[in-house]
């Protein structure tokens, strides 16, 4: 693999999560793992500053676990209130994807990753669809998730990006961006409107509405790391801000891990999904950036 799209220095090919091929992207701007295994962003390092994206410490993942870390893909629905014939968050994050392409440049790194609809994927859900990440270190972490619909019957789905942001502190953590917005909180189904910053205590778990607007900006301010996380999103309706809280740790995480991150996630749609006519297309976005305060 790295003899036809890997490069010395900028784009390597290892055995890594699970056992599978992972693809280290790095330039003078930072760097980032991505496992072939669902796709997912292993981590994010910007160039001088702290990591970006919480990992658990654990390693020995099998194909079937659910990995709590990194930024998992969330297709084709985000949660489980979508269709309850679907697992929880979809099946794209337990498919091994495909390598489509590398691309590197002065300012640059990037690797563009695909699946398709097969045997195993209809048998889970019977549309045919063309799935194609693609993840790129410049200044910032950038993510582009297409959802083509490949078939000549309508489907609904649903995506989320699902970033782990490293914190010191949960409660030292605010997110801007959200001022105004209206959301559902997952755990009792009560509604609210967001006034100021979010301020991130207890177990949020949080579904906001966004404005009909071409992007959305937010800013996770960690007064804990005197950093503040920046991340532009589109193609989002919903933003969701959860943390797993101290009664719920995944099997993966060490005790205590779940002080370490907050989710901020852009998600297309919830809690239902939307349609997608065949030869149609979806693109959802991020962009992520960190800055550590100046002293």
């Amino acid at each position: 693999m790295n003899v036809k799209f890997g490069a010395p220095g900028r784009i390597v090919f290892r055995e890594g999560f699970a056992g599978y091929p992972e693809v280290v992207l790095a330039n003078k701007y930072g760097s980032a793992e991505v496992a072939l295994l669902g796709a997912n962003v292993l981590s994010y390092r910007p160039t001088g500053n702290f990591p970006v994206i919480f990992r658990p410490a654990k390693r020995d993942y099998n194909r079937g676990d659910a990995f709590h870390g990194g930024i998992p893909v969330c297709w084709p629905q985000f949660g489980n209130r979508f269709s309850k014939d679907l697992p929880q968050h979809g099946f794209a994050r337990k498919m091994v994807f495909d390598v489509r392409g590398t691309s590197y440049s002065e300012e640059m790194t990037e690797v563009t990753l695909g699946l398709r609809s097969s045997d195993e994927t209809k048998a889970i859900w019977p549309y045919e669809f063309d799935l194609e990440y693609t993840v790129s270190v410049t200044m910032k972490l950038n993510l582009k998730l297409v959802t083509a619909n490949a078939g000549k019957t309508p489907f609904a789905f649903s995506a989320g990006l699902h970033p782990y942001f490293a914190v010191r502190e949960l409660g030292g953590v605010n997110v801007r961006g959200l001022d105004g917005a209206d959301f559902v909180n997952g755990h009792d189904m009560s509604t609210g409107r967001q006034a100021g910053d979010f301020k991130v205590d207890g177990t949020p778990d949080h579904i906001f509405t966004m404005p009909a607007t071409p992007k959305h900006e937010f800013a996770i301010l960690d007064s804990g790391l005197r950093r503040a996380i920046a991340l532009v999103s589109s193609g989002n309706a919903k933003t969701v801000v959860w943390n797993c809280g101290p009664d719920h740790e995944p099997v993966d995480f060490t005790a205590g891990d779940w002080r370490k991150y907050v989710c901020v996630e852009p998600v297309t749609e919830w809690p239902g999904g939307q349609k997608l006519k065949p030869g149609a297309k979806h693109e959802l976005l991020a962009a992520i950036q960190a800055s550590l305060e100046q002293t």
